[in-house]
């Protein structure tokens, strides 16, 4: 999962704004959507999260969240906490991400938008539902004070994995969720990255991998280690990947065209 990092860091360089622009419109926007690994299940166990943030995911006064009632605040871990409010939140990809992208001084602000809710499939995010009309409520007002929405990194897939029906009408759904997405955020070539994980994840990343689309990026998760339940990615696997030597993330990067 962390591999998404690498490819948001190297989408948002494409597009990086001047340093010496002001605050407000040096903001570099991400939006955070999916389920469960995406909301951040690192170090939950039984219910609770064991409260340990890695160096990689601490707070950075160059990094913003905006909450749940539209606002944008310094941003902590669990990032997710006030979004996927009915189970409980531990570490994301989003903070890692995110200093991942601040080793470039000159970058300038990023401005996480959490959006993920666990548990959820395909479907549910497609345009006119509560998730899709909320995910694009927040990304618009991310932009009402400056600032680009510069990608969305995407984690779903484990809800349409648990059967081979669901999984085999994922790719059309996906990609008519990403047409819709760019036509309501008038941003035509958004780019966009995805994983996803569960029982049958070959049909769902075989979907992925097989998206028609331009600058859309699907990265592997498999391998990375999991939470006692088997599903969710521990605290290590949400961060891992972020070390720019490690070869999956090189490998996986090194065919985007932003």
């Amino acid at each position: 999962m962390g591999s998404l990092s690498l490819v948001l860091i190297l989408l948002s360089h494409a597009c990086a704004v001047s340093a010496s622009d002001s605050r407000l419109h040096n903001d570099n926007i991400f939006i955070l959507a999916g389920q469960s690994n995406m909301a951040g299940r690192g170090g939950v166990i039984n219910g609770t999260w064991d409260g340990i943030v890695p160096s990689e995911c601490q707070p950075n006064p160059s990094i913003l969240r905006l909450t749940a009632g539209l606002t944008w605040v310094e941003a902590r871990e669990p990032l997710h906490a006030d979004i996927d409010t009915n189970k409980t939140c531990g570490i994301g990809p989003g903070m890692a991400f995110a200093n991942a992208v601040l080793r470039d001084p000159a970058f300038g602000i990023v401005g996480l938008v959490p959006c993920a809710v666990g548990a959820t499939n395909i479907s549910e995010w497609s345009r006119g539902t509560y998730l899709y009309t909320q995910l694009v409520r927040r990304a618009k007002a991310s932009l009402q004070h400056g600032g680009k929405i510069r990608a969305l990194l995407w984690y779903q897939g484990e809800s349409d994995s648990k059967s081979p029906e669901y999984a085999k009408s994922y790719k059309g759904k996906l990609e008519k969720f990403i047409l819709d997405l760019r036509t309501d955020l008038r941003s035509p070539m958004l780019p966009v990255a995805l994983a996803s994980g569960g029982p049958f994840i070959k049909i769902v990343r075989e979907a992925q991998l097989g998206v028609d689309l331009p600058n859309v990026t699907c990265v592997d998760a498999m391998g990375l280690p999991l939470e006692p339940d088997g599903i969710h990615l521990t605290t290590p696997a949400q961060i891992y990947p972020n070390d720019p030597n490690h070869p999956i993330v090189l490998h996986d990067v090194s065919h985007i065209n932003a």
